[in-house]
């Protein structure tokens, strides 16, 4: 049967089965508090069940606050407690707080070390997120944190931070039947790293649960909870009611084949895959909590003609577009209110802008260069937007370290973010340059630019030239015509 635990890090060992505190949040959505002191008694249920590792967020609402309260009263129940830290973008962002708000989540916590820090960055064409991690990177260092993880990041990313030294043991995304985006590429660079993935949304926010086999379809407005409403989405593009039906049918025959619930083998069937380190069910804690049904994973295996069966019928949904992590940055965006407003109003410039006259206006990153050689970043005249000779420099460190896919997804991060901060889209560029130091790297690097230039198919050229500054490997320029007119 299967191991019970994970090792996530060589002194972090963790339940396969994670009890997800997010459900908080949507119990007190009518703004009535729960009773802090008695939901933190329901905790103690799963530890003795040997389950625990609890997964939250500052944003949670109290589920922080709950859970310090149980680590205090249960010292010896050895509760791991995961958080997050999910920025305000449009706050001001510095080292200090950063600090503060590490020191905030200890507080509500009641512990003098996170186990696991898990960071969430809004938009990669915005360079505050690597500020943020190199930061928190510091505070691992100092002892506030334990262990660095993430939450929604693609594949791309995920590598070029580990690439760029910093140490991270986790990325936390959605992985379901209904969103196999995790398979893909993200596997890949978990397997070359030695990093695991903590999948959420499993169970679809119980949508694949006998609870729903037979049941009429109902409106997203009308789901009754956040993560039903979300998923509801996500079931919408990958194939609708029909479909899920569907899924339930086999799910069922299965189940009970193995006499356990449709929710243990939609389960089992996530936590089977490779690099996942464990699950996160959620919990509403006195209320809906599955302790016994969820310790029937660990006691049956899918057979080979189980999983053929489940690979069948999976493979007839439509994709989530994108990759892990999209719903949160463009559209469609599958969230349970269908757009970002739970979470933000607008994604602030990335790069200060200045005028310099009526029609033009330019973009500075800040990199040494920029001041060296007296130029700008970007710059818009009129309609249109030029981006200079583009390396992976951020301040004083150069990211991606010697990956040159890696390299070549963060100079195109910095493309994007100077083209909005002028008022464009990565959509709007019509041609790029692409210079490489060594050509054998023109396969990683190519694949790095169709990988973000797939559906815009700019002019392009590739040309082998002799870079300045010890370690870059690409450097890329831009331009881009907003609004269709040259």
């Amino acid at each position: 049967m299967q191991e019970r635990y994970t090792q996530l890090a060589p002194n972090l060992k963790i339940s396969r089965i994670l009890t997800g505190l997010w459900q908080i949040a949507d119990m007190e959505r009518s703004g009535k508090a729960l009773d802090l002191e008695q939901a933190a008694n329901h905790m103690e249920a799963y530890t003795r069940a040997g389950l625990m590792t609890f997964d939250m967020a500052d944003h949670y609402g109290s589920a922080e606050l709950i859970a310090g309260i149980f680590g205090k009263k249960a010292p010896g129940a050895g509760a791991q407690f995961f958080t997050k830290w999910v920025p305000d973008v449009q706050a001001e962002r510095s080292k200090d707080t950063v600090r503060k708000a590490i020191e905030l989540s200890l507080q509500r916590l009641q512990q003098e070390q996170i186990d696991l820090l898990q960071y969430h960055a809004w938009n990669y064409a915005d360079p505050a997120w690597l500020d943020d991690l190199f930061w928190l990177q510091e505070l691992k260092e100092e002892g506030l944190i334990r262990h660095l993880g993430l939450t929604n990041f693609d594949a791309a990313h995920l590598n070029m931070i580990l690439e760029s030294g910093i140490q991270v043991v986790s990325n936390q995304v959605s992985f379901s039947l209904l969103d196999q985006r995790a398979a893909k590429g993200l596997t890949e660079v978990c397997r070359k790293h030695g990093v695991h993935l903590l999948a959420y949304g499993t169970l679809a926010g119980g949508l694949l649960s006998d609870k729903w086999l037979g049941q009429a379809e109902r409106p997203v407005d009308e789901m009754d909870t956040w993560s039903q409403m979300k998923y509801k989405r996500f079931l919408d593009i990958a194939g609708g009611w029909a479909s899920l039906q569907k899924l339930l049918q086999t799910l069922r025959s299965i189940a009970n084949e193995h006499q356990v619930s449709i929710a243990n083998v939609a389960t089992k069937y996530i936590l089977a895959q490779e690099a996942v380190g464990g699950v996160i069910i959620g919990a509403r804690l006195g209320q809906s909590e599955h302790i016994q049904d969820n310790l029937r994973l660990f006691n049956f295996e899918l057979s080979d003609a189980n999983r053929q069966a489940i690979d069948a019928i999976i493979s007839q949904f439509r994709p989530i577009p994108g990759d892990c992590g999209d719903e949160y940055r463009k559209p469609p965006f599958l969230t349970a209110a269908g757009d970002l407003s739970h979470h933000l109003t607008h994604f602030p410039s990335p790069y200060p802008v200045k005028s310099q006259s009526p029609d033009r206006t330019q973009a500075l990153s800040g990199t040494i260069w920029e001041d060296l050689a007296g130029f700008s970043r970007a710059i818009k005249k009129g309609n249109r937007i030029l981006v200079s000779g583009t390396t992976a420099t951020h301040g004083d460190k150069m990211i991606g370290g010697s990956d040159p896919g890696a390299q070549a997804h963060f100079v195109l991060d910095k493309i994007e973010g100077a083209i909005q901060s002028l008022g464009g889209r990565l959509e709007d560029v019509v041609r790029t340059r692409v210079y490489i130091q060594n050509m054998n790297d023109w396969e990683p690097i190519s694949r790095a630019h169709g990988q973000r230039f797939a559906h815009v198919q700019p002019a392009n050229t590739l040309i082998r030239a002799d870079l300045i500054g010890d370690g870059y490997l690409v450097e890329m320029e831009a331009e881009a015509v907003i609004g269709g007119q040259t």
